[in-house]
């Protein structure tokens, strides 16, 4: 039965939206619908989804759902009816999707929770996973995932640590569909070498690498001082583990709570560690090589600025971003190739993210068909996978003989029968490089997977060098006085490290109105709570 919820928890929320992607076509675990692709050859020959399935008969199957999605599945734009047809068509069931613009996902989740009038399936990011399981949103899948061939897939492929890792108190109410992944630093090669610059290695030569991109000529037009080193969606991101895309200036710090190496809980907001990366962010803001506009930024400004040559240092997903990265820049007549830096000296390693969830709400009337037929066979192994991972024939992927992009620099030509992405139907001049699943972080094996014909180089070794140099982020679990408090604490710690890094404040001015206006108060009685 659906709790009443009094307080929608938005809890650990930086600012307003969700920082894997900043568009409604963008995906946020290094994942992006502007990708897909997949193979009619490729597919098993499972037929109906749910046939792997069927023999349990005291589990019925539903014949309608009604799922709230982020930007992580395709858009309108770029072929959600065909793909939720064909979904349908696997799956045997009626498909409703309710899918806000991407940068607003989680304002609408949280009006949609608060309304009462709640949908079968949602996305959720661990920002918003921990606290709306706490206020009884979502429905318990433990037992039904215990019992189920999924988790024998993924036990198989040896993914019961992602599982183990967004448990709450032992209990799973959200199924991942993949890794979580994280971001790397990417650097124009070009502009390294117009500047006559090697790759940073720790801060010094990083702060260097930017001053350099901001006073100097690094993009070859001719004018000095007319591009910016650095940008980024905001000081601080809006998701779990906030830091990501300014690494090298939080360096160890940590904004919100974590756990120590001791077992116990802290408030990073409150270290040393957050005061000295507070210091950094301001000087390289006065000093004119962060992008002025990096507060209001969304990521998909920064991509687009990225795209056009304002800046030349993005911290973003690993993996499949390589490539769209690469293609955009390319797309716009930059040159595209780029570096992923190893993290520098000070960072030490990568983020890797607590990946975002699947959740059935308690409000679902049959959550138990909807896991086995819905939750289920998004992670089979075989046809289902395979259009979650790619797409549709036709539309997003194709083994037919074609040439793409003809009579421009990035022209392609594919014989019969070799698997190959389509053009992105809103980005003229790129490739779909898959869909909702990204193949290199995948849960489950997929059969005839075409990952080696689908993933280009420029990816493999980026998510390589992340999975070689990261570690991974805690799961907060949420508790009445995070409830209570972490919402105002947050935005008073975004407020905070706004005006400190833009001037207005002093660090010492920034921690003493933390204090005054109740910031520690409320910090240590949530310590005090996740340490009871």
């Amino acid at each position: 039965m659906k709790k009443k919820v009094v307080s929608v928890l938005m809890a650990a929320a930086m600012v307003a939206g969700m920082a894997g992607c900043g568009s409604s076509n963008t995906g946020n675990a290094g994942t992006t619908n502007s990708n897909a692709s997949t193979n009619n050859e490729a597919t098993t020959e499972s037929g109906d989804a749910s046939a792997s399935t069927a023999t349990d008969s005291d589990v019925e199957k539903p014949e309608e759902i009604t799922i709230m999605v982020d930007g992580t599945v395709f858009t309108q734009e770029n072929g959600q009816a065909e793909f939720i047809a064909k979904l349908e068509d696997l799956l045997g069931m009626k498909i409703n999707v309710i899918q806000p613009d991407h940068d607003a996902y989680y304002d609408v989740v949280g009006q949609t929770v608060a309304s009462g009038d709640w949908p079968d399936v949602m996305i959720l990011s661990s920002t918003y996973y921990a606290g709306y399981a706490e206020q009884g949103v979502l429905w318990d899948m433990t037992d039904a995932y215990a019992s189920s061939d999924l988790k024998t897939r993924q036990d198989a492929y040896g993914s019961t640590g992602v599982i183990d890792g967004v448990r709450l108190d032992g209990k799973l109410y959200g199924m991942p569909a993949a890794r979580g992944n994280g971001c790397v630093t990417y650097v124009k090669k070009a502009w390294l070498d117009n500047c006559g610059l090697d790759v940073p290695t720790n801060y010094d030569e990083y702060l260097a690498m930017l001053e350099a991109f901001t006073t100097g000529d690094p993009d070859g037009n001719g004018v000095n001082g007319d591009t910016y080193g650095v940008s980024a969606a905001g000081f601080i991101g809006t998701e779990a583990p906030y830091t990501n895309y300014l690494p090298e200036f939080y360096q160890d710090a940590n904004p919100s709570f974590y756990k120590a190496e001791d077992g116990t809980w802290k408030d990073g907001f409150t270290e040393d560690s957050m005061k000295s990366a507070l210091e950094r962010m301001a000087a390289a803001y006065k000093e004119g090589v962060i992008d002025p506009t990096t507060l209001t930024n969304g990521t998909s400004d920064c991509r687009n600025k990225f795209y056009d040559d304002s800046f030349g240092v993005f911290t973003y997903w690993a993996g499949t971003w390589a490539t769209n990265l690469k293609t955009n820049l390319e797309a716009n007549g930059k040159d595209g190739e780029l570096v992923a830096l190893p993290p520098i000296a000070e960072v030490g390693q990568y983020l890797d993210r607590v990946p975002p969830v699947w959740c059935i709400t308690s409000a679902c009337e049959n959550p138990e068909g909807v896991f086995k037929y819905f939750i289920e066979p998004m992670q089979d192994g075989g046809d289902v996978q395979f259009l979650w991972t790619y797409g549709v024939e036709g539309i997003h992927w194709s083994t037919a003989e074609e040439t793409l992009f003809a009579g421009t620099e990035n022209e392609k030509t594919y014989a019969d029968g070799e698997f190959h992405m389509l053009e992105n139907r809103e980005k003229e001049g790129t490739q779909y490089t898959k869909a909702h699943i990204d193949p290199m972080l995948a849960l489950v094996e997929l059969a005839n997977d075409p990952q080696e014909e689908s993933v280009a180089a420029e990816a493999k070794e980026s998510a390589q060098l992340f999975n070689d140099n990261c570690k991974a982020a805690d799961l907060v679990p949420t508790t009445d006085e995070m409830s209570e408090y972490n919402g105002d604490l947050t935005t008073l710690k975004n407020e905070l490290i706004a005006k400190v890094v833009m001037g207005e404040i002093t660090v010492d001015d920034a921690y003493a109105q933390f204090e005054s206006n109740h910031g520690a108060e409320w910090s240590q009685a949530i310590v005090d709570s996740l340490n009871k």
